[in-house]
């Protein structure tokens, strides 16, 4: 949709031109935003690599440990979608746990994240969880996944075992899907800069090509970890 001298415009744009030369395979990675808006990063990754032929959902996750790297988990989608509905729920959930398996080497335990536990709230808000979960089930029934949950429950052995009984999770879930990507956005937020534990990413998913996301907040030394991560994705 563009004329030559537009398509050459944007190439002269750093941005642009890594996108394309990650496009070519002349780049194996790309990683962007900490001169460049989110926004900006997005637009140029799918106008320039565009989905892979297996996916229609485009999202993101980030990893995040605590302090002694005990504990890690994966979140998802803090960048990318607004509010999810089931079926883009469900592929975010699947790209999640394939990634955070592949990055970890550990078993990945699925929480669909909500206000409600399997039923002790009754809203539409709740529905789409509900979806993801039996869409889950059918594409992937060798994952451990159950919803819709609480955070606590899906993390905590004792909060579950008293509002979930049963559950494939008991309480040790590693990888979260937020509801929303306000949820997303300001629970990586919490785990950071309040909890302190370190965050490796966000990263796209769903892309031909992989490309990861910085911010102008970023230290080197998170530059240089989210690199390393990522690297890993290839």
């Amino acid at each position: 949709g563009l004329q030559r001298y537009q398509a050459a415009n944007r190439l002269k744009q750093p941005l642009w031109y890594a996108a394309d030369l990650l496009a070519r395979g002349k780049a194996d990675l790309v990683l962007a935003g900490n001169l460049s808006a989110t926004d900006d990063v997005l637009r140029a990754a799918l106008r320039m690599i565009g989905p892979a032929d297996s996916m229609e959902t485009v999202s993101s996750f980030c990893i995040l440990t605590d302090t002694d790297e005990k504990r890690v988990f994966a979140f998802t989608d803090g960048v990318v979608i607004p509010r999810p509905d089931g079926k883009q729920l469900t592929d975010m959930a699947v790209e999640t746990a394939r990634h955070f398996e592949a990055l970890t080497g550990q078993t990945p335990r699925v929480a669909l994240l909500s206000f409600s536990t399997k039923g002790s709230a009754e809203h539409p808000l709740t529905e789409p969880q509900k979806a993801a979960l039996e869409r889950i089930r059918a594409r992937r029934p060798d994952l451990l996944v159950d919803g819709e949950v609480q955070f606590d429950a899906a993390i905590t052995p004792r909060v579950a075992a008293q509002k979930m009984p049963g559950s494939p999770l008991e309480g040790q879930a590693n990888v979260l899907v937020f509801p929303s990507l306000n949820a997303a956005n300001i629970g990586y937020k919490i785990a950071q800069h309040l909890v302190g534990y370190n965050l490796f990413g966000p990263f796209i998913q769903g892309l031909q090509k992989p490309m990861g996301l910085l911010s102008a907040q970023n230290t080197s030394e998170e530059m240089i970890n989210t690199a390393l991560v990522a690297s890993c994705l290839v």
